[in-house]
């Protein structure tokens, strides 16, 4: 299956199991998929992932997380930047998610990183999804 955009397919496959208490979602890799499992596992949105080698393919299994209660620790998932619409924002306007209380995802010429660690860093660059 061919997607035209593939962070995005990401982003809904994480959403979709996340609203059925999946345990874990499986997700095609890539290198920039990687990076953004790796920036929400480091956030503290995800238990962990892994790298699963398939036949057709490698996959990036992501553990989902949930609280003590089965209270969902992701509450929404928005991409931001599209291949038809593309948003870069300078070092010194990295936009804020729900007032700082969520992660920006920003891919930087230094990679894939958060908002915040961006900010730290004085890098601009596309902001990718916001997570909440």
């Amino acid at each position: 299956m061919l997607t035209t955009d593939p962070v995005a397919d990401m982003l809904t496959r994480i959403r979709n199991a996340n609203t059925a208490f999946h345990e874990r979602v499986d997700i095609p890799a890539s290198r920039l998929k990687k990076e953004i499992a790796k920036v929400l596992k480091a956030e503290g949105f995800i238990k962990e992932f892994e790298l699963v080698a398939g036949m057709p393919r490698e996959v990036i299994r992501i553990t989902l997380k949930y609280g003590t209660n089965r209270e969902r620790v992701i509450n929404g998932l928005q991409r931001i930047s599209k291949p038809g619409l593309r948003l870069y924002s300078p070092k010194t306007e990295i936009p804020k998610c729900m007032g700082g209380l969520g992660l920006v995802i920003v891919s930087t010429s230094q990679g894939v990183m958060s908002g915040k660690q961006a900010k730290r860093m004085g890098f601009g660059g596309e902001v990718m999804a916001f997570v909440w």
